[in-house]
């Protein structure tokens, strides 16, 4: 992990920082996402549960398949004998009987309560759940270093533009001398006309290099406020604490831990309980339910109408055409793409911290150059100006200091 902390002009981009990951819209975006993963894990937990649902079943029937009872046939001949054994009419004569098949008129309402008793896909559909709230979570992390860094470039960026328009108007500032100096100097006939014009142009020229710094300046502001999601013209608290040096501190072992390999990580989980829920054909699948309710003709309701009903349903898939096999090897290249990508991030990693490194080191020893370099500059034009006032150095040389 490389880290470049300063000593002071922290705090003020600290409170930035916080600012524009309070702020931002697509971070809030992706909280809202994590809640609906946490809802979603929610769900999967109440599928262990019982469920109560209410059914009710109405028919009207006519026509259709019969059964045929002879009553008549079976009971005429004894109600017969008995009315001769009695010398009396008591006992009628009976039609035989055809019944409909097709309930006509008849309802059937009841409650049904059903409990999963064995089912491995629920099991591995939670652990599922509860590792896409991680991979979630782990995203939004992401999201959130990815905006602090882009509020960091982008700060800089203006600090770099406000010394840019220091660094323009100290140009201008310095030509301008010349040209007061080139000025008296023509009319004393040290230097020709040309020197003056030459001034001039160089005041031109610089004021245009200044304005433009200016306009940098104003996007740099913009696209700084952006990420914070403020006005685009609103002012930035300017704080010169980080110019100064910068603590380097490497620790490429920490490259294990970065959250883009987590989240491959996650994934890979996630993928795994994949490969477990397709295996899981293997085991049944059993579950229990109790109806209570209340059936009859005619919309009749008393003793015996009502009625309880309970049981168990098992069900085993034996046999599928392969189908689960398939399913199985679909999931476990996705698991070697997967395992792919993390050996190709993580080496990617690897380069991206050598690199920053070699960067790092390589902007330290140019600054301290350049600021070793300062001292003999400031020198330098101090000593050829002194030249340039007395004749004996040339103006292309004044420009050049």
């Amino acid at each position: 992990m490389l880290l470049c902390e300063a000593s002071y002009g922290q705090g003020i981009l600290d409170q930035y920082i916080q600012e524009g990951l309070t702020k931002s819209q697509s971070i809030q975006q992706q909280v809202f996402t994590l809640e609906k993963s946490i809802y979603a894990l929610k769900e999967a937990k109440t599928m262990f549960l019982p469920k109560v649902t209410f059914m009710t079943d109405y028919f009207l029937a006519g026509g259709g398949r019969t059964v045929d009872f002879p009553a008549g046939d079976l009971l005429n001949p004894v109600y017969g004998t008995l009315n001769q054994l009695t010398n009396s009419d008591n006992f009628s004569q009976l039609s035989n009987q055809t019944i409909l098949l097709n309930p006509n008129n008849f309802y059937d309402a009841k409650f049904r309560t059903s409990m999963p008793l064995l089912n491995l896909e629920i099991e591995y559909n939670r652990r599922i759940k509860r590792e896409q709230v991680d991979l979630q979570q782990t995203e939004i992390n992401l999201y959130k270093r990815e905006l602090a860094k882009e509020i960091k470039i982008a700060y800089f960026k203006y600090l770099q533009s406000i010394e840019a328009i220091k660094i323009y108007q100290s140009a201008l500032g310095l030509v301008k001398e010349s040209k007061r100096i080139n000025e008296s100097l023509f009319k004393n006939d040290k230097v020709n006309r040309t020197v003056v014009l030459r001034a001039e142009n160089e005041i031109t020229k610089f004021e245009a290099l200044r304005e433009n710094a200016f306009q940098n300046s104003n996007s740099a502001k913009a696209s700084f406020n952006f990420l914070l999601n403020k006005n685009l013209s609103d002012s930035i608290t300017f704080d010169r604490g980080y110019q100064n040096a910068a603590t380097f501190l490497s620790d490429s072992s920490a490259i294990t831990q970065r959250k883009e390999l987590k989240k491959l990580k996650i994934s890979n989980q996630i993928n795994q309980h994949l490969i477990d829920m397709s295996k899981s054909y293997i085991a049944p699948k059993l579950t229990a339910f109790l109806d209570l309710g209340s059936q009859g003709f005619d919309w009749q309701y008393n003793n015996n109408t009502r009625y309880y009903f309970f049981g168990v349903s098992l069900q085993w898939d034996l046999f599928s055409s392969r189908n689960n096999y398939y399913k199985i090897k679909q999931t476990q290249t996705d698991s070697k793409i997967i395992q792919s990508q993390t050996d190709y991030v993580e080496t990617q990693l690897q380069l991206q911290f050598t690199t920053s490194v070699n960067n790092f080191n390589s902007s330290v020893s140019s600054y301290q150059a350049a600021y070793s370099t300062l001292t003999t500059a400031q020198k330098y034009y101090a000593d050829l100006l002194r030249l340039y006032k007395e004749g004996q150095a040339l103006f292309i040389e004044l420009l050049d200091a």
